[in-house]
C-alpha cells in the first residue's frame, strides 16, 4: 500500500525519517505528522520553530501551530503561544473539540498549562544571543528589523488512504507581540482532503495569506492536476499578481503531497524541502524557480549538507 510524506526546509528530514518507519509499519498519518514536527520543534539548533526559535521584539518566543485531519476535516490551531514545549500537539488535541478548536495568546497558553502539556522556556542562550545581535546591528547599521520566517509544514500519506497536515513556527523573528502569520490559517498555511491530498506553506506569512494558497493547491490537484502541476499553477501566477496589484511579495514555498503518494513544490526562492514514498527513502532537494513559471528540484549535494551542518551550529558570540 502507499504511504508518503513530504515536508518544508531541510529541517523536516528527521522526523520525516522518523516517522516515515512508523509509516512502513502501517502507522497512521496523523500520528505521522506529530511525530515529525516534534522531532523539529525539539531541535534547539532550528532557529525559525519552538525550541531555540528566534523571539519576538520584546524577547518572548510566542509560536504558532496548526493540525489537520483530512479524513475529517477536524482542524486544531494555536496563535501566539508561549513557554510550551510542542505546539503542534496542542493544536492537535484542540482539533478533537468542534468549538474552542483555535486559540490565540494568553488563552492558548492556559489551555496547554490546564491539560498537562509540558512547559518550557522556549528562549535558549543561542537565541537569545542572536536577539542581541540583531538588536545591536539594528542601532548601528540600520538593517532590516525582521529576519527568518521559515515554517516547518509537512503533509502525510498512510496506507489506510488517510492524509494529515500540519505546521508549526515561532514566526517572523523580531516580529511585534501578537503577530501571527499564515500557518496557524486554514487555506493559507495548510489545507489536507484525504480524497485528493494536501499543501502547506512556508515564507512570509503576510502575504501568503492574501492567496490562500494551500487550499488552492488541493483544489487544482481534485481537477485532475499533479502536485507539481497544480503547484506551479497555484504559485507562480499568484506571484506576479502580487506583484503588479500589490507591488511586492514576499517569499513563497509551497510543497503538496496527493493520495497516490505523488509529490510536488513551487518556490519563488532556494528553497529546500524533503521528501519520500514506500518506493523511495526520505531525501533532501533543492528546488528553485524554473522557466515559464516551472519548478527546478535537484538532490541535495553531500557538500551542501556538510556546510549546512556547520552553519546552524557554528558559535555565537
Amino acid at each position: 500500500m502507499t504511504y508518503a510524506m513530504i515536508g518544508t526546509w531541510r529541517m523536516a528530514f528527521e522526523g520525516i525519517q522518523k516517522a516515515m518507519a512508523d509509516l512502513k509499519n502501517g502507522g497512521q498519518s496523523t500520528d505521522a505528522i506529530e511525530t515529525a514536527i516534534k522531532k523539529v520543534e525539539d531541535y534547539p539548533f532550528f532557529k525559525s520553530v519552538s525550541y531555540g526559535g528566534l523571539p519576538n521584539a520584546q524577547g518572548l518566543v510566542e509560536m504558532d501551530a496548526a493540525f489537520m485531519d483530512g479524513n475529517t476535516f477536524a482542524i486544531g490551531a494555536v496563535a501566539g503561544i508561549s513557554d510550551v514545549k510542542n505546539p503542534i500537539s496542542v493544536a492537535r488535541q484542540l482539533s478533537d473539540d468542534h468549538f474552542n478548536s483555535f486559540l490565540v495568546g494568553a488563552g492558548a497558553s492556559q489551555y496547554a498549562m490546564f491539560n498537562g502539556f509540558e512547559s518550557r522556556n522556549m528562549l535558549t542562550e543561542r537565541a537569545h544571543k542572536i536577539w542581541m545581535q540583531r538588536i545591536k546591528e539594528i542601532n548601528e547599521k540600520n538593517l532590516s528589523l525582521y529576519d527568518g520566517h521559515d515554517t516547518v509544514g509537512m503533509v502525510s500519506l498512510d496506507q489506510a488512504a488517510g492524509m494529515a497536515a500540519g505546521t508549526s513556527t515561532s514566526g517572523l523573528f523580531m516580529k511585534k507581540p501578537g503577530r501571527t502569520g499564515d500557518s496557524a490559517l486554514s487555506g493559507s498555511g495548510f489545507y489536507v482532503d484525504s480524497e485528493i491530498g494536501g499543501a502547506t506553506a512556508t515564507g512570509l506569512g503576510e502575504d501568503l495569506m492574501k492567496g490562500c494558497l494551500s487550499y488552492e493547491i488541493v483544489r487544482l490537484m481534485g481537477t485532475g492536476l499533479s502536485p507539481q502541476a497544480a503547484c506551479d499553477q497555484a504559485v507562480y501566477p499568484f506571484v506576479e499578481k502580487l506583484k503588479k496589484r500589490y507591488g511586492k511579495a514576499g517569499e513563497f514555498s509551497l510543497v503538496a503531497l496527493n493520495n497516490q503518494g505523488e509529490w510536488g513544490v513551487a518556490t519563488n526562492v532556494e528553497f529546500t524541502f524533503a521528501a519520500g514514498n514506500q518506493d523511495a527513502a526520505p531525501q533532501i532537494f533543492m528546488a528553485n524557480p524554473g522557466p515559464s513559471q516551472t519548478t527546478v528540484i535537484e538532490p541535495i549535494s553531500a557538500e551542501w549538507l556538510e556546510a549546512y551542518a556547520k552553519r546552524i551550529k557554528a558559535p555565537v558570540e
